[in-house]
């Protein structure tokens, strides 16, 4: 229905009328059509998060090369456009969560929650690494990874596979960068 009718027009009515709701039954769970909206994205969140981190365990930011971590970063950039995809609304969604304050506390709890996993899995693996650095590093790079999945579902006349080709690129080229026993220890 969010991408029928959009964001705008969306209404509670609207919503009771498709679901075959009475507005007091919806308003005992969503006093409005934010708080409806609010659980969708935590929805989503958790659909997106919950692949990240599956990934994430079973050993997705080890890679013996370059290729091989850029190879990893787009198989899992792909899993992550194709569930926003099927979640119903799911680019709208997207949308408001970047444009409505009240969303957005969704979007960057998500982030932040993803990037101390990565961080935690990174300093693991390179203890002399700049914690601050890799703090900082990890919130962009997870903010970067969303960003690509929203061009991509916003611009569909893009090439997907290219987009995803190239953030994976940058990412992995930043991580090794990041990495790099002279690397390590330096801070900006």
């Amino acid at each position: 229905m969010l991408a029928e009718v959009g964001f705008e027009r969306l209404t509670t009515n609207l919503v009771c009328e498709r679901a075959g709701l009475t507005p007091p039954a919806l308003y005992r769970y969503f006093p409005n059509k934010y708080a409806l909206l609010k659980e969708l994205a935590h929805r989503l969140m958790d659909a997106q998060d919950k692949v990240v981190l599956a990934w994430l365990a079973a050993g997705g930011t080890e890679a013996s090369s370059i290729e091989e971590s850029v190879a990893k970063n787009r198989d899992l950039q792909k899993q992550i456009n194709a569930i926003t995809r099927a979640f119903p609304g799911g680019d709208w969604i997207l949308r408001a969560l970047r444009a409505l304050p009240v969303l957005q506390e969704v979007r960057t709890t998500s982030r932040d929650m993803v990037a101390q996993t990565l961080f935690d899995i990174l300093k693991a693996a390179n203890p002399a690494a700049s914690e601050d650095r890799l703090h900082t590093a990890t919130r962009l790079t997870t903010q970067m990874m969303y960003a690509a999945t929203e061009m991509v579902l916003e611009e569909p006349d893009q090439d997907e596979d290219k987009i995803n080709e190239e953030i994976c690129w940058m990412v992995s080229l930043y991580y090794q960068h990041l990495t790099r026993p002279d690397a390590l220890t330096r801070a900006r």
